[in-house]
């Protein structure tokens, strides 16, 4: 029997949405085409698009349906360089920290590697949240007008941290400068109140609520700046071409109501069992740390470093016990490095390498949770046996 603790890396569909992807599945029709099947499929595609849209307080034209939450981030922030070097500025700048994800921090860097953008990093603390302090000056630096934007996490997805997003945007506001959101790890697990945020653009996925892999959603308000769409052929929607994933769009608008529908009752019982995690974790073994926010954090996300330990070796202890968890850290042609979050956070390298993130979803049970703790301090000798015996050899 295995215990799957890695919901924040993808969670599985219920039987539910998978009922309501496969009856989609086998229904023909391109939704761009004028016959009466592809309209049947565009009317599909228009009602998910509405429910989605409408769980977050917007309006359906405010919602693009991409490939996922990498293809939503890239879209805005390559669209939005793009944007503004048509209009004159030669070097935009973007405003963020470190600790976001991947599929921003690669795309700025791609930008900044062909000469197309600049950066100016933002500090986060010793719980990878934003410093205000630190935003404000930046966004003091340059003249609005050369400012991209400022991008950020509305959650970390490693640690779990909830960012002061109300404050980031109030600040970028002020200065007449957009903000964009990754709120792929945080959609379906808290508020998201976009329209009270005064942002301009948000990118979300389906797989991390129970909806499929392959469908995502990049959120541009009514009043948000000008961006360049990446694909091109076809118009079939605002700042994206490309024949709709009918199926996709109508499970993820099903996955999407059926979390909405528990999510209050469903949060508490998360937060209840990822205590329990965290605690148990920390009293296991000398030398474990819980990381991120103790409080302002998503109810899912458990996240430790071990003393002495590598994660990796961690990882292959528990999955040889039926255990599925993650290192956080990236994989880099092969190589694990230490998770930049943490590095930004101030953890040392060999810190970092010691880090396990658990995230729990609606099949997890407190018994799941038990013999995890169980598991763990026999695990956590292992691995340092294995350590020392690296170190000496």
């Amino acid at each position: 029997m295995s215990i799957y603790l890695d919901h924040a890396a993808t969670s599985p569909m219920s039987d539910e949405v998978l009922q309501t992807y496969t009856d989609a599945l086998v229904t023909v029709g391109n939704p761009s085409s004028i016959h009466q099947a592809g309209q049947v499929q565009r009317a599909a595609v228009e009602q998910a698009r509405a429910e989605i849209a409408g769980t977050l307080g917007l309006d359906p034209m405010e919602l693009v349906f991409t490939s996922g939450g990498t293809e939503s981030t890239n879209t805005w922030l390559k669209g939005r360089t793009f944007a503004l070097r048509q209009a004159g500025v030669d070097l935009p700048v973007w405003i963020l920290t470190r600790a976001e994800h991947h599929a921003t921090l690669d795309a700025i860097e791609w930008l900044v590697d062909q000469g197309l953008a600049t950066v100016r990093w933002v500090e986060v603390d010793r719980e990878g949240v934003c410093d205000l302090d630190d935003l404000a000056r930046a966004l003091e630096e340059y003249p609005a007008g050369q400012i991209a934007g400022v991008t950020t996490l509305v959650a970390n997805n490693e640690v779990g941290s909830i960012q002061p997003v109300a404050e980031i945007a109030e600040l970028a506001r002020a200065r007449g400068v957009s903000v964009h959101l990754d709120a792929i790890q945080a959609f379906g697990h808290i508020d998201l109140p976009i329209r009270q945020w005064g942002v301009d653009a948000v990118s979300l996925s389906a797989h991390k609520i129970g909806g499929p892999v392959g469908i995502g959603a990049l959120v541009v308000t009514r009043t948000a700046a000008s961006i360049e769409g990446l694909h091109h052929g076809g118009g079939q929607q605002l700042h994206r071409s490309g024949t709709l994933d009918a199926a996709g769009a109508v499970a993820f608008a099903r996955a999407v109501q059926l979390t909405e529908a528990t999510r209050v009752g469903e949060q508490e019982r998360l937060r209840e069992l990822s205590d329990t995690l965290r605690e148990g974790l920390v009293a296991a073994a000398a030398g474990v740390r819980a990381s991120g926010h103790p409080t302002n954090r998503l109810a899912h996300i458990v996240h430790v470093t071990v003393a002495d330990c590598e994660g990796d070796v961690m990882l292959f202890l528990l999955d040889a016990r039926g255990i599925h968890v993650s290192t956080g850290s990236a994989c880099q042609a092969g190589v694990a490095e230490p998770s930049h979050v943490l590095l930004a956070m101030g953890y040392t390298p060999s810190e970092a390498r010691g880090a396990l993130r658990l995230s729990l979803g609606p099949q997890t049970t407190a018994e799941d949770i038990d013999a995890v703790i169980a598991a763990f301090p026999d695990v956590v000798e292992s691995a340092r046996e294995a350590g020392m015996a690296a170190a000496g050899s």
